[in-house]
């Protein structure tokens, strides 16, 4: 059996559909901010715990063979928001949940990070960075990733085998809908607004990689032989874009269904920017990212109508939206008790 923390979160509930239609069988702990309800046609297939990350039992790890650990806070917002329990949740739980793998004897644990621990700014040199490249992390969620990664690594031995995946921005569709992600953004905008605008002259750098490429990525390093992931990083990238290339490639997807224009702002505020080398994985494993931004674009477009997910605005396709109110939930019931 496998477990997958965040299992119903928006890479997760991709991951969990690919695992089942493998023939896995999947325990997820999640703390189920968003709720479940987008696992409603495979809940009969898996066993799903609602935990906080922080303080999960070790009986949660009965039977388990693997580890895909995905649970966190999962952007720069978020961790923002309350940097104490980012650092609490993203990296301590982590140190937590790996150590108590290691105990039960669950070798194989894959990290879910970031490729935004290699962002040094808009304004730093523009080098193309692979897995060997010196970081200096600055945010506080890519810190808190970054921190999570060594404490892994330094557990490796003959015992556990800690393989990190560090993600690019990700996009496409998945039952646990974002709208706060660059490419999934542009697809709300333009559907909303018509218009597609672009910060700093779009002059940016992102990798990117599609959610069900990521989820294959997991999977991968979950059958992969441990001499050749014990201790690994790898990138998980389809292609390193341009901000504004991504717009474009947006508007070209779905050309046929909306007319829209790109607004381009040259103004500079503070941006992230980045390029990163994702041929590692593919020398190593095998693994190669195969979905372009375009094709995963009409897809998401299709996909978010035959799922009803057009309540564009709701605070619940947007991270930090729907921590902040829940959070602020949180205070107000303390206050007044039983709503009825």
């Amino acid at each position: 059996m496998i477990l997958v923390t965040g299992g119903a979160g928006y890479v997760g509930s991709v991951l969990v559909n690919e695992l089942l239609n493998k023939g896995e069988a999947v325990r997820i702990v999640d703390k189920l901010y968003f709720g479940d309800a987008h696992l409603k046609n495979i809940r009969n297939r898996l066993e799903i715990i609602q935990a906080d990350i922080r303080n999960i039992d070790e009986s949660v790890l009965d039977n388990i063979n693997a580890v895909i650990h995905l649970a966190g806070l999962s952007n720069d917002p978020t961790a923002e928001y309350n940097p104490k329990a980012n650092y609490e949740i993203n990296t301590w739980a982590t140190e937590k949940l790996a150590k108590l793998c290691k105990k039960k004897g669950i070798k194989r644990f894959i990290f879910a990070s970031t490729c935004s621990i290699y962002d040094k700014g808009i304004y730093s040199q523009d080098i193309l960075k692979d897995e060997k490249s010196e970081v200096s992390p600055r945010a506080a969620y890519a810190v808190s990733n970054y921190d999570a990664e060594q404490i892994l690594l330094s557990l490796s031995d003959d015992n556990f085998c800690p393989v990190i995946l560090r993600k690019g921005t990700v996009y496409g569709f998945s039952p646990r809908m974002r709208y706060d992600l660059v490419v999934n953004t542009f697809l709300k905008d333009a559907v909303t607004k018509g218009i597609l605008t672009v910060f700093c002259g779009g002059e940016m750098w992102r990798p990117l990689v599609d959610v069900s490429d990521a989820a294959r990525a997991f999977i991968c390093c979950v059958e992969a032989p441990e001499e050749k992931v014990k201790g690994q990083i790898f990138n998980v990238v389809y292609k390193n874009y341009r901000v504004l290339e991504l717009a474009h490639w947006v508007k070209e997807a779905i050309k046929n269904k909306i007319k829209m224009d790109i607004e381009v702002d040259y103004n500079y505020a503070k941006a992230r920017s980045y390029r990163v080398a994702g041929d590692k994985i593919e020398c190593v494993l095998g693994f190669k990212c195969i979905v372009p931004v375009k094709e995963s674009v009409l897809n998401m477009y299709e996909k978010i109508y035959e799922y009803g997910y057009t309540d564009f605005l709701h605070p619940k396709y947007y991270n930090i939206q729907w921590m902040t109110l829940l959070d602020e939930m949180e205070k107000t019931i303390k206050q007044i008790g039983s709503v009825f």
